[in-house]
């Protein structure tokens, strides 16, 4: 039987990392975006997910990062600390550092490039739970991991590992999503891992979202989320449309690039990446400036950004 986490619904923020033009952390920027989180209303954090650009962060800098949000969120959001690897020793070292930093539950993507089986993404989630005490929720986005965790495994992994609680769902396939809904064990919880899927996701039963669009407007993604789960479908649609272009212009290019384009325009973090990624076009970036202007989120800067 999984375990019931009452506080995993809602929205969740994948967080971006922000860096310093000389390509270190930014933990000045780091606090604003975390504040302007906590703000707007949203109460789960996740930092150094796939969106905070973890895959290119040494194991030091993702312990600072985990360490400075549940630093700043005490007693005012709750962390899932972003831990996963393609090696499952790496990830269980990962998760190990994550508990003893005071993280509330960990995110584990599925490993990338590896494309185990079944069998294999089965007993990679399990040997972490059998050896972490913490809540886990696991990661699918095959776009990005070359491999879909299916529902059959998902549902598997939700019945044997009581602290396997959730899954973020990526794979854009909703029947796969329903079968996970209809099916899972009493407690277990479904996240969009996919902003523009979290109103029909919601209407289908899940529990709400793990966010890249709640980091340029938490406020209007935590309400929406809210709404849809609250049932009021009106409201929740209309702003669910409202919020649509923006979710879209997201992944204009690869993520995070946009978002963090955005957060430059908005004055909350330097327009900093790492290579390989690099800045927006320009045309995106045109497209972006006018999606955010029309959503009232380009306002004057308060703070400096590097």
């Amino acid at each position: 039987m999984t375990k019931r986490i009452d506080w995993m619904r809602g929205c969740a923020t994948a967080l971006v990392t922000p860096f310093t033009s000389d390509g270190s952390i930014d933990e000045e920027a780091l606090t604003r975006l975390i504040e302007y989180q906590i703000l707007g209303g949203v109460k789960l954090l996740v930092p150094c997910g796939t969106t905070g650009e973890s895959a290119t962060m040494t194991e030091e800098e993702d312990q600072r990062v985990i360490k400075r949000t549940i630093e700043l969120a005490r007693n005012r959001a709750r962390v899932i600390a972003g831990t996963g690897s393609n090696s499952t020793v790496t990830a269980i070292e990962n998760s190990k550092i994550a508990q003893k930093l005071g993280a509330d539950a960990v995110l584990l993507v599925a490993p990338y490039y590896n494309k185990p089986t079944q069998q294999g993404l089965y007993a990679h989630f399990r040997a972490i739970a059998e050896v972490v005490d913490l809540p886990i929720v696991i990661y699918n986005v095959p776009g990005r991991t070359s491999c879909n965790i299916s529902a059959e495994t998902t549902l598997g992994l939700a019945r044997d590992c009581e602290n396997i609680v959730a899954i973020k769902e990526a794979s854009g396939n909703l029947t796969q999503i329903m079968q996970i809904l209809r099916d899972r064990p009493q407690g277990f919880r479904v996240l969009s891992g996919d902003d523009a899927f979290t109103f029909p996701m919601i209407a289908l039963g899940a529990d709400g979202l793990i966010s890249v669009a709640a980091n340029e407007a938490p406020e209007l993604m935590a309400r929406m989320v809210n709404l849809a789960l609250e049932e009021k479908w009106t409201e929740a649609r209309e702003l669910h449309y409202r919020l649509l272009p923006l979710m879209e212009v997201n992944f204009i290019e690869s993520s995070p690039g946009p978002v963090k384009a955005g957060l430059a325009m908005m004055n909350l973090i330097g327009e900093n990446y790492r290579l390989p990624l690099v800045p927006i076009q320009e045309s995106s970036r045109t497209h972006l400036r006018a999606v955010l202007a029309e959503l009232g989120l380009l306002k004057e800067a308060s703070h400096a950004t590097t």
